[in-house]
């Protein structure tokens, strides 16, 4: 595989210029190869380049032997920046749009542009490509024909589990994005919350070092807490809740240890898992205090 700075180029052909209008150009998630002949097409003829880092898209462009003006565009800037967009592409340009990598809009504020360019009657083209979501959904093992992307969860626990809770009934595979420092904490609350589903943790999609680990919350939350951060992007994909039956004492046991090894008290941890499994908070509480007297944890 070649990856992103490993020094090969591919110049674009001699093409037409496309019509004006933005055009949402996908990106490589770590593999040069995966650059698109319309996305080489689109970003040689662009007018302007509108990215999230410029200095990470003009490295990609360098690569591709490409030299279209930049100009930044990103969660910080897009309220200041959005109408210069606009007034050059009235002005009959050609616009690309691109995220650090991957397709654009998705985790990034390009949607609100596109709403923007829709409104005034300017044309929207998409130039697709390579997607990290899409790329663990298909390695993960878990059903894609349904599925849900939830981005990244909130960083603190109690706002993590809240919204864990909100996806718990979705009839559908999870997709979340997670930093590499927060990954044990969160399959910890995504095991207390979601319990033993499959899943997958994907990491370096496309690259040299691309893994893909697969088991069940428990397994993964324990793994990546005795094992650390791992390196690069990391996508987590969760298989849909199913008609499984009722939680064994064992069951509510492993949730109990997971929420206390995660930091929570032992109260914390027994209303916690009385909350997600709908035991009685008193039976919870009991069944914990000894479960951790007993020095069983």
């Amino acid at each position: 595989m070649t990856e992103l700075g490993a020094g090969q180029t591919r110049p674009p052909g001699r093409v037409s210029k496309p019509p004006p209008g933005l055009y949402l150009v996908a990106t490589p998630i770590g593999n040069l190869g995966d650059i698109t002949l319309r996305a080489l097409d689109v970003l040689a003829s662009a007018d302007l380049v509108a990215c999230e880092d410029t200095r990470m898209t003009g490295k990609l462009m360098t690569l591709l032997g490409l030299s279209a003006p930049l100009t930044p565009y990103h969660d910080h800037n897009a309220e200041q920046a959005r109408p210069a967009l606009l007034a050059r592409l009235r002005d009959g340009a050609v616009v690309a749009l691109v995220s650090d990598a991957g397709t654009p809009l998705v985790s990034d504020p390009g949607w609100r542009l596109v709403r923007a360019c829709i409104d005034a009657g300017l044309k929207v083209t998409t130039v697709p490509g390579a997607s990290s979501t899409l790329a663990a959904l298909q390695l993960s093992g878990l059903p894609a024909d349904r599925f849900l992307f939830g981005g990244f969860l909130p960083r603190q626990a109690n706002a993590r589990r809240a919204a864990l809770r909100d996806l718990r009934a979705v009839p559908a595979t999870l997709i979340l994005l997670e930093s590499p420092n927060r990954l044990a904490d969160s399959l910890a609350d995504m095991a207390a919350v979601l319990g033993s589903r499959e899943a997958a943790v994907a990491r370096e999609l496309t690259k040299l070092h691309e893994e893909v680990v697969r088991g069940d919350l428990f397994a993964l939350a324990n793994r990546y807490a005795e094992s650390g951060a791992p390196k690069g992007e990391v996508v987590v994909v969760i298989a849909p809740p199913s008609e499984a039956a009722p939680l064994t004492d064992d069951d509510v046991d492993q949730r109990l240890r997971v929420a206390v090894d995660g930091g929570a008290s032992v109260k914390d941890a027994a209303a916690l898992v009385a909350a997600e499994s709908g035991f009685p908070r008193r039976d919870v509480y009991a069944r914990a205090l000894r479960l951790f007297r007993m020095g069983n944890a």
